[in-house]
């Protein structure tokens, strides 16, 4: 007797045999696009029903609860949770509450965008999980700076802001070569 169901190296991949399609009642195959297996109708070009095959819940992604803590937003506690570009801060009570504070934030006040001098220098991650610090006033100034920027004014040359890269602090302005 075989360990190996045969089942699994048919032609044709479906799903259970009882499955039919409940828009044309056609039989319910698995198939597999980019985003991962779905189940389709195997009628396809004329029934285009599909759905995953897993079901995502919102309470899987929280990751623990921070006791003491309420949403600004709605009174319900906040948890931290995991998401796509890594953990946050969010409340528990998610589908009815959008918050979302970020996880990184210490509450310490952002410095003047010393290009435009209208925004802030706030934090962002990006879509690789990488931090970086941008204008809030963006499309307007698209001033970027990879290392976190310190609210003192530069001694040499007069630039707005000061950048910390490993515990140094130096001028990030082009031809500045302030180091401290």
């Amino acid at each position: 007797m075989s360990k190996i169901d045969p089942s699994l190296f048919s032609g044709k991949p479906s799903a259970r045999a009882d499955e039919v399609c409940p828009k044309c009642g056609e039989a319910l195959q698995l198939r597999h696009g980019k985003h991962g297996a779905f189940l389709g109708c195997s009628a396809y070009p004329d029934c285009d029903y599909m759905r995953p095959l897993r079901v995502i819940e919102h309470d899987e992604d929280v990751e623990k609860p921070l006791e003491g803590s309420a949403c600004p937003l709605c009174g319900h506690t906040l948890a931290i949770r995991k998401g796509r570009y890594g953990l946050f801060i969010g409340c528990s009570h998610y589908p009815a509450c959008h918050y979302v504070a970020d996880l990184n934030d210490q509450g310490n006040s952002d410095p003047a965008c010393p290009a435009c001098s209208k925004g802030r220098l706030v934090a962002r991650t990006s879509r690789y999980g990488k931090r970086f610090y941008a204008c809030d006033a963006y499309p307007g100034c698209r001033y970027i700076l990879n290392d976190k920027p310190v609210a003192q004014t530069c001694p040499e040359c007069g630039f707005g802001i000061l950048a910390e890269r490993k515990g140094r602090l130096y001028c990030p302005n082009k031809g500045c070569g302030y180091q401290q």
